[in-house]
C-alpha cells in the first residue's frame, strides 16, 4: 500500500510518518507543497491520499477538485486530515470526492484501519479495471479474428452458403434448374511455363485470375474454382437469377478483352478458350474438411467440353446458351461437332454484343 500526506506542517508529516512505521506493508510519502501534490501523485502513484484542508497558496477544497479532475487520481481514495470539525464543511469536503474524513489527528490504529480500508478497495478496483480491459481487448481482438475467418470463409463459399454452414450439419446440396456455365483455359500456358521462371509464371496466372475475380464481381457471377490454368465461373446460382445467359456471355466477353490486354502490354503469347452451357445443376458443399462450393450434373460436363472441343480465342457455346442470348449476340453456327460422351452436338460460336 502507498500512502501520499500532502500537509504543509512538516511536524504533521512526522507524526504520520512515526505512526507507519512499524507497518512494513504501507510505504509513506510526504509532500509539504500542495501545488507539487498532483506532480507527486502522478510520481508515485498512490493507493490512498491524506491530505489537509487548511493549507497557503491553495485551498485544501480546489485541490480535491484538483485530484478528482485528473484522469489519473480521480479514482485513488481521498482521506481529508483536518483540525476543522464544522459538519458542513465536511460536507463539502464530501461533496467534492472526499472518501472519507479524519480529525487531526486521529489514534494510530483509527488512521491504519482506515489507510487499509481504502487501500484494499482501490486495489480491488484496479484489478477489475484491468480484468475488464483485459476483457475487453480479447473482445476486440475476437472480434478481428471472427471477422478475418469470415471474410476467409467467403473467399471460399458464397455468402448464403457460408451462413448455412454454420449453422447445418452434412451434406449442402440444392438444385438449381436454369444456370449458365463457363470454363475457360489459358492457351499458350503450358508452353509458356517452359520460358519463365516458376515464381513469375504463378503471379502471371495470379494476375490474370484477379482480373477474372474482378469481372466475376461486376457481373454478379460465382467463382467456383480454379484448375491449373483454367477457370470455372457460373451464372444464376446461389441466387437464381432469369438473365443467367447474358450474364455469362458479357463475362465471357471481358475475359476476351483482357486476356488481349495482357498479350499487347507482356508480348506475350497467350489466348483464352472458353466455353459454355446452359442447364441445370446441383451445387452445395461434400466431405468434411477442406470445403469447396462446387457443380454437379450434366450441364457441367457439357460445359467443359465446350471448352476443351473449342477454338483458341473463340467462345463456343451450346444451342441451349445461344437459344438464350441469340436477340443480344451476334453468334455464327460452328455446325456439329462431336463430343465425347454425348455424341455429335450443335455448337454456336459467341462473336459480339450486337
Amino acid at each position: 500500500m502507498t500512502v501520499l500526506l500532502v500537509d504543509d506542517q512538516e511536524m504533521i508529516g512526522e507524526a504520520v510518518r512515526r505512526m507507519l512505521a512499524d507497518e512494513k506493508d504501507i510505504v509513506l510519502y510526504y509532500c509539504s507543497d500542495p501545488a507539487q501534490a498532483i506532480n507527486k501523485a502522478l510520481e508515485v502513484k498512490p493507493t490512498v491520499i491524506l491530505q489537509d484542508l487548511v493549507m497557503p497558496e491553495i485551498d485544501g477544497l480546489q485541490l480535491l477538485r484538483f485530484f478528482r479532475a485528473n484522469s489519473v487520481t480521480r479514482d485513488i481514495p481521498m482521506i481529508v486530515l483536518s483540525s476543522k470539525e464544522e459538519a458542513s464543511l465536511k460536507a463539502q469536503a464530501f461533496s467534492l470526492g472526499a472518501n472519507d474524513y479524519l480529525v487531526k489527528l486521529p489514534a494510530p490504529i483509527e488512521l491504519i484501519a482506515r489507510i487499509r480500508y481504502h487501500s484494499k478497495a482501490y486495489m480491488n478496483l484496479l484489478e477489475r479495471n484491468l480484468a475488464y480491459k483485459t476483457m475487453q481487448d480479447y473482445l476486440v481482438k475476437l472480434e478481428i479474428e471472427q471477422k478475418k475467418s469470415q471474410e476467409l470463409l467467403l473467399n471460399i463459399l458464397p455468402e448464403a452458403i457460408a451462413e448455412r454452414l454454420k449453422k447445418e450439419q452434412g451434406i449442402i446440396a440444392d438444385e438449381f434448374a436454369a444456370v449458365s456455365v463457363m470454363f475457360a483455359d489459358i492457351v499458350g500456358f503450358t508452353q509458356l511455363s517452359a520460358s519463365i521462371l516458376p515464381k513469375q509464371l504463378v503471379h502471371l496466372l495470379n494476375d490474370i485470375f484477379s482480373r477474372f475475380d474482378q469481372l466475376a464481381e461486376k457481373h454478379g457471377l460465382e467463382k467456383i474454382k480454379t484448375i491449373g490454368d483454367s477457370y470455372m465461373v457460373v451464372a444464376g446460382l446461389p441466387n437464381p437469377r432469369a438473365d443467367h445467359a447474358l450474364a455469362i456471355a458479357e463475362m465471357a466477353l471481358d475475359m476476351q478483352e483482357a486476356i488481349s490486354d495482357y498479350r499487347d502490354h507482356l508480348g506475350l503469347k497467350l489466348s483464352i478458350r472458353i466455353g459454355i452451357h446452359s442447364g441445370p445443376v446441383v451445387a452445395g458443399i461434400i466431405g468434411t474438411k477442406k470445403f469447396i462450393y462446387d457443380l454437379w450434373g450434366d450441364t457441367v460436363n457439357t460445359a467443359s467440353r465446350m471448352e476443351s472441343h473449342g477454338i483458341p480465342d473463340r467462345i463456343q457455346i451450346t444451342e441451349a446458351t445461344y437459344l438464350l442470348i441469340e436477340d443480344k449476340y451476334e453468334c455464327e453456327k460452328r455446325g456439329l461437332i462431336s463430343i465425347k460422351g454425348k455424341g455429335q452436338m450443335a455448337a454456336y460460336l459467341l462473336n459480339k454484343r450486337l
